[in-house]
């Protein structure tokens, strides 16, 4: 039996629409990376973008479990002496909805320039409205 190796030109993207109301994050987390990194198929290749693009509606309405919403902070630094921020979740979802999801779904990806070309096909919108119409993304189920 041949191993096949998926080409970038031969990768078959589909779109994905995923729907975050009531959904904690690291649940949505893992399937959104999952189908990113392009796990799903059986043409994966680890060292080849070969995954979906996923569009995700309802950003703001994402759950965190426990206390998580005063104790998880995020960290991004300024690159100047003494530039750390931290935020905490709650005000995280507030002012940018939209990281926490990326923060999840980043540290689920590989830390190269492979995973920062993934990342890439995550499209991440707060509210119920889209602008991927055209694409016609394919509700995914997160259980």
């Amino acid at each position: 039996m041949k191993t096949t190796s998926v080409v970038l030109k031969d990768a078959d993207r589909q779109w994905h629409l995923v729907d975050l109301e009531n959904v904690t994050v690291g649940q949505a987390a893992t399937v959104i990376a999952s189908v990113l990194r392009g796990k799903h198929r059986p043409t994966f290749t680890p060292n080849a973008d070969n995954g979906d693009y996923v569009v995700v509606v309802n950003a703001e309405k994402v759950v965190l479990t426990g206390t998580k919403w005063q104790k998880k902070m995020y960290y991004r630094h300024s690159n100047y002496p003494g530039g750390l921020t931290e935020t905490r979740a709650d005000k995280m979802l507030e002012r940018h909805p939209e990281r926490i999801i990326e923060a999840a779904v980043r540290g689920m990806l590989p830390k190269n320039s492979l995973g920062r070309r993934m990342l890439k096909k995550l499209k991440i919108h707060v509210g119920p409205e889209h602008p991927h119409v055209a694409q016609q993304p394919q509700p995914l189920s997160l259980r």
